[in-house]
């Protein structure tokens, strides 16, 4: 999966917690989810429960502690699905 379509997945899965809708008006990879985006660390864990199930993959506490910016969670994505070598 390419960089785009994760960030397009994200952005979809993040939507619906989202407090600060002028922010989320134009998302980028700086993008903060908890200052910019007003999404509570509370939500934030559902969030990373939902990356699980839609991509398919398992989150530590620590991978889960990095994920500050949509960015972030982008290249956590992109690590934990690519193929193993």
């Amino acid at each position: 999966m390419d960089n785009a379509a994760a960030f397009e997945k994200v952005v979809g899965i993040i939507k619906p917690f989202v407090k600060n809708q002028e922010a989320f008006a134009k998302p980028s990879e700086g993008t903060r989810i908890i200052e910019d985006l007003g999404v509570n660390s509370a939500r934030l864990v559902d969030i990373i429960l939902a990356f699980e199930d839609e991509f398919g993959i398992e989150v530590d506490d620590e991978s889960a502690d990095k994920v500050r910016t949509l960015g972030d969670a982008v290249q956590m994505i992109q690590r934990k699905t690519a193929p193993a070598h």
